[in-house]
């Protein structure tokens, strides 16, 4: 094919993309104004009928996920096609992908391995599917995801062999990174991340101070407090390819992500000039302690509570869920301390010190006590509960200096944190991937390698293809935040899709493996207890859904 009509393929692929995005738009207007009659009340959304039904709404999230996700596949492919680089592995992602989520709008989307959203629980009927179903969607339905197209994929796969298959799309700054990410995660990562996590060992102080030295933890911190001040998009690069490596490492910088997007965005003048250098640096190494005993995502029912008493608050209640808490300098503490003031409006967040602990001696600081949770993956920084009794935190550490501010200064952090969790999944992902084609590639069985079989080759088809489509939606979510517009809704929509990408691709990597994926030995078990945990931290699937389906409810707003 000449570079002309190459280029006029890509424009029309890019073109009826768009046009499927268009439909999978108008559905979801459709599905919105059907959910919206039997969730509302006096022409608002009404708590109580949210809750009751929960299928529906969960299942409009699901839908508009889809749509935004078509949305990105027509963007990414004009971008990619005006810049030369829409190749054919790209392609047949895009086709495939594009072709597989609008199959599932159309017949039923997963939320879940036993749970699918089907166009009736929406309130939408068989005229209103037909209408979706333009000449353009079938097109794109009947002709991309194809045996032959999952076959011609997976042929490019084995040729390039295990690592990337769809190119990103970064410019030359962020494609630099992401290789100086891999190769160092590649040399000090991957040999060994298997014996620490069977080991339930800490990450080496050495890996973590070779971490902060490339910048991790004050990658987006601004350049007058000692960091790179880079957005969020590179956060997504760097996230990704540690986490490719191990999700532990890739999750270093997540407490420091938030440590200083809280300070930056709540902190007095002080406040920023005394703790983000630190923390840019690496010297301090926050923790978020947020989460309580039988609070978990219902943060209006903090009981921690905070009495200031001269200079210093006591805290006293428990924690729990607390990653990396031994080895911090830092906690971002969320505490109540109005304990009149029910729900929200109570709560404040302190700068909290502490002094680094061992296993021997985890806590040694007066009024602090926990032990280790002991976790299937997501090893490497250890999970604890943590009491306090009287523990003393200086006043002036008090974020803002103002009570009452705490709930809102968290929800600040939202956006970024979920859209970096976004990033650690497609890591996750990736790697599952690739010891999924390592491990088809060599495991001959009946005279041939495993990858010769289609329901071998389908899945890693299906991996690459969910791969591309759940990093341009987390991307996306990135680059709207670093233009500073609000993206709650996309950054949800990219964790949502891509904790469930991971979690799909870590299971079939398994399935690949056979008998071998069950054996702890084989890095995808490791994998697989990783995948496991995005579903649930940084807002569970559900909580997520919900909180998705509020915005779209309310029109966006």
């Amino acid at each position: 094919m000449s570079l002309a009509a190459a280029s006029n393929a890509q424009s029309d692929l890019a073109a009826a993309l768009t046009q499927a995005a268009d439909a999978a738009g108008r559905l979801l207007a459709q599905a919105r104004s059907a959910v919206a009659a039997h969730v509302s009340e006096a022409g608002k959304v009404s708590p109580a009928k949210l809750e009751a039904n929960q299928r529906a709404a969960h299942g409009l999230s699901w839908l508009g996920t889809y749509a935004e996700a078509i949305r990105q596949l027509a963007a990414y492919t004009e971008r990619m096609g005006a810049e030369g680089r829409f190749g054919e592995a790209e392609e047949l992602c895009v086709r495939i992908g594009a072709s597989e989520y609008l199959a599932q709008i159309a017949g039923g989307i997963p939320m879940s391995q036993g749970e699918f959203v089907r166009p009736g629980d929406l309130g939408l009927s068989d005229g209103d599917i037909a209408q979706f179903m333009t000449e353009t969607v079938r097109e794109l339905i009947a002709g991309g995801n194809t045996p032959e197209a999952r076959a011609r994929l997976v042929a490019l796969m084995r040729d390039k062999g295990p690592g990337d298959i769809g190119d990103p799309g970064l410019d030359e700054t962020l494609e630099a990174m992401r290789v100086e990410m891999r190769r160092f995660a590649e040399s000090e990562v991957v040999p060994s991340a298997q014996e620490w996590h069977l080991e339930n060992a800490y990450i080496p102080m050495e890996v973590v101070q070779h971490v902060a030295e490339l910048g991790v933890f004050g990658l987006t911190i601004p350049e007058e407090y000692g960091g790179l001040g880079l957005g969020k998009e590179s956060m997504c690069v760097v996230s990704e390819e540690l986490s490719r490596g191990w999700i532990a490492v890739g999750s270093l910088g997540t407490r420091s992500e938030i440590a200083a997007e809280l300070i930056l965005a709540g902190g007095t003048d002080a406040q920023k000039q005394k703790w983000l250098p630190l923390i840019a640096s690496g010297e301090v190494l926050p923790t978020a302690v947020f989460t309580e005993p039988n609070t978990g995502s219902d943060l209006a029912s903090l009981r921690t509570r905070a009495t200031l008493e001269g200079d210093v608050y006591k805290v006293t209640g428990q924690k729990t869920w607390i990653t990396h808490p031994v080895r911090a300098d830092l906690m971002t503490l969320l505490v109540r301390t109005n304990p009149d003031e029910k729900g929200y409006r109570g709560l404040s967040m302190l700068l909290a010190e502490k002094p680094r602990g061992t296993d021997e001696d985890p806590f040694p600081a007066a009024g602090m006590s926990g032990g280790e949770i002991e976790v299937l993956g997501y090893r490497g920084m250890k999970e604890f509960d943590i009491s306090f009794d009287d523990f003393e935190v200086k006043a002036e550490n008090l974020l803002g200096g103002e009570e009452g501010q705490g709930f809102k200064q968290l929800m600040q952090t939202f956006e970024s944190a979920r859209i970096q969790t976004a990033a650690r999944a497609i890591g996750v992902a990736q790697c599952a991937m690739e010891l999924g084609l390592n491990y088809a590639m060599e495991r001959i069985q009946f005279g041939k390698a495993t990858v010769e079989f289609p329901r071998v080759s389908d899945k890693l088809a299906m991996m690459a293809a969910e791969i591309l489509i759940a990093r341009q939606l987390t991307y996306y979510a990135a680059r709207e935040k670093d233009a500073g517009r609000r993206c709650d809704l996309e950054a949800g929509m990219a964790k949502l899709l891509g904790a469930r990408v991971a979690w799909a691709a870590a299971d079939n990597a398994v399935q690949i493996h056979g008998g071998n994926g069950f054996a702890l030995e084989f890095p995808v078990s490791r994998v697989l207890c990783d995948a496991r945990i995005l579903n649930i931290f940084e807002g569970a699937a559900e909580i997520q859904a919900q909180v998705i389906a509020r915005r779209l409810l309310d029109g966006g707003n």
